[in-house]
């Protein structure tokens, strides 16, 4: 793809002002407030950042994850709260920290995992979101404690490989966006006022991960050859 500023391409840039003006139009059509407007604009600036093997991702991912968790608390998503307080903001600082140990000429060094290390994921991912969705579903106020589960699971275990700097998270963001999208589409159909917004938000993150897959695994040639 042509770079036309800095090393940034023509779909990189078009994506974004896409996404961004939609989020204007979301704000102003739906009303919703300022701190989901941020949110969806540092969540945008993440994922981008990220794709491209960006350290600044992790200055935009730290206010997503405090403003993320404050949305999910009023909409009752009690495992998105825990995951992000709990565990993002930490690996936010682990993982600026790793990256940037393996920063070569300004370029991230990517990665790829053996067949071994791709099936003890998906085992992980499958017997944590069984434990965590029946956990979950003994709270009384907890909404879709399955599907809540579920992108609870993917989130930490991508977040993993992504601090480890392995291709492979992007197939899991994939799976991961897709669920979390269903869970917005429910809590919109069940009132929430932040909902569309989420949606949008969450389609984006999943075109992004697309492009994080294809951008991670030229990476991972480039590393190679």
């Amino acid at each position: 793809m042509k770079r036309i500023a800095g090393n940034w391409n023509g779909f990189e840039i078009v994506w974004l002002v896409i996404f961004t003006l939609i989020a204007i139009c979301f704000t102003i059509i739906s009303k919703d407030s300022f701190l989901g407007f941020t949110v969806f604009i540092t969540g945008v600036l993440c994922v981008v950042l990220t794709a491209k093997g960006k350290l600044m991702s992790y200055a935009f991912g730290m206010y997503n994850t405090f403003g993320y968790a404050y949305l999910a608390y009023i909409n009752g998503l009690f495992g998105e709260v825990m995951l992000n307080l709990l565990f993002f903001v930490p690996m936010n600082v682990v993982g600026f920290y790793m990256w940037k140990k393996n920063m070569q000429s300004g370029k991230l060094s990517m990665r790829q995992m053996e067949a071994k290390g791709m099936l003890l994921t998906m085992a992980v991912c499958i017997s944590g979101a069984l434990l965590l969705g029946y956990s979950l579903s003994l709270i009384p106020a907890q909404n879709s404690p399955y599907i809540d589960a579920i992108t609870t699971v993917l989130s930490v275990v991508a977040t993993i490989l992504m601090v480890r700097r392995f291709k492979e998270q992007w197939l899991v963001y994939i799976v991961l966006n897709l669920f979390t999208v269903l869970l917005w589409v429910i809590r919109t159909v069940e009132g929430s006022g932040e909902g569309l917004l989420m949606i949008v938000m969450w389609s984006a993150y999943l075109v992004n991960a697309v492009y994080g897959y294809y951008n991670w695994n030229k990476g991972v040639k480039e590393a190679l050859a």
